[in-house]
């Protein structure tokens, strides 16, 4: 008997799970995950269990994070996220790595390539080619052709936002938009940068920061009282009340991770497994939120919505 227990305990493999928000904003996605494991047949408490690792949003805590995992010689780290990738990939070259959604991993030398990552980091991709960024501005003067000049609200904390902010300004530029970053590293600061908007005369706001997610319903809040058409990667932003989002459906997505997790730990390299990059966005409006802010959204757009709240 203590033989056979002790060969079933060697088979409880132990993931570390290291991200940004609180547990509680991403609740959807991180079932999603779940729930395509144990299609992969991974049971947790059986054959696996997760060691949970939370900023709470705040992203200067992912470095210790990501340490403790370490620490405990987990056999796998997900990574939500460019800043978790990073402080993953800072704290071990030994442990596989799964990311998801990060921003441009060859430029933050995450990965060698898509096609062959090499290192011990590989997993999907929020990000083709970056053109999407560019698209979140397109999309936001389609819906709002009277903008000028658009706010881009980020935590300087956030590894990915320089890389963001970059493809943002040549969009900006081929479409005539004043583009200007104002920074914020939690919500205590966010009324200062609503302020900050307004005395700068933005009249149109693009959300980058995925930390933000757990305070979407306070972001929405703010940017109607503003006045301001928001637009953002994430649905849930949308879905508490900002206007628009465009991007990948993560709780449709971050399937993909899941079977990441199950090739690696059934002995693949990360080395050799191309990162996979998602080939539909959606478009969701918020028609609400639209009439509270006194904009008429084109009936062209709505039609492309892939979902509108009414």
């Amino acid at each position: 008997m203590p033989a056979t227990g002790l060969a079933q305990q060697k088979k409880v493999l132990r993931i570390g799970y290291l991200s940004a928000p609180t547990r509680e904003s991403v609740q959807r996605p991180l079932q999603a995950f779940l729930r395509r494991l144990r299609e992969l047949g991974w049971v947790e408490g059986e054959n696996f269990i997760i060691e949970y690792r939370w900023a709470e949003g705040n992203i200067d805590w992912l470095p210790e994070l990501a340490r403790e995992l370490v620490a405990l010689n987990v056999d796998l780290i997900v990574a939500p996220a460019t800043s978790a990738v990073l402080a993953a990939k800072n704290a071990t070259s030994r442990i596989p790595i799964v990311m998801t959604f990060p921003t441009d991993p060859v430029k933050l030398g995450l990965i060698s390539s898509l096609s062959e990552p090499g290192g011990n980091v590989t997993g999907t991709t929020a990000s083709v080619g970056m053109e999407i960024i560019g698209k979140l501005l397109e999309i936001l003067k389609q819906a709002a052709p009277h903008i000028t000049a658009v706010a881009v609200l980020g935590n300087p904390a956030d590894v990915g936002l320089a890389l963001q902010m970059e493809e943002l300004q040549i969009a900006a530029h081929s479409l005539n938009i004043r583009l200007q970053l104002f920074e914020a590293r939690g919500p205590e600061e966010f009324d200062h940068a609503f302020a900050e908007m307004a005395r700068a005369r933005m009249d149109g706001l693009a959300i980058m920061t995925s930390p933000f997610t757990p305070h979407r319903a306070k972001l929405a809040e703010l940017a109607i009282a503003a006045r301001l058409p928001v637009i953002t990667f994430l649905r849930e932003f949308t879905e508490a009340g900002t206007l628009m989002s465009y991007g990948v459906n993560m709780s449709d997505f971050i399937g993909r991770a899941a079977v990441y997790v199950d090739r690696i730990l059934k002995g693949a390299r990360p080395a050799d497994l191309p990162v996979e990059q998602p080939t539909k966005f959606e478009l969701m409006i918020n028609l609400r939120t639209a009439k509270a802010i006194g904009l008429s959204v084109p009936p062209g757009l709505l039609a492309r919505a892939d979902e509108v709240i009414e």
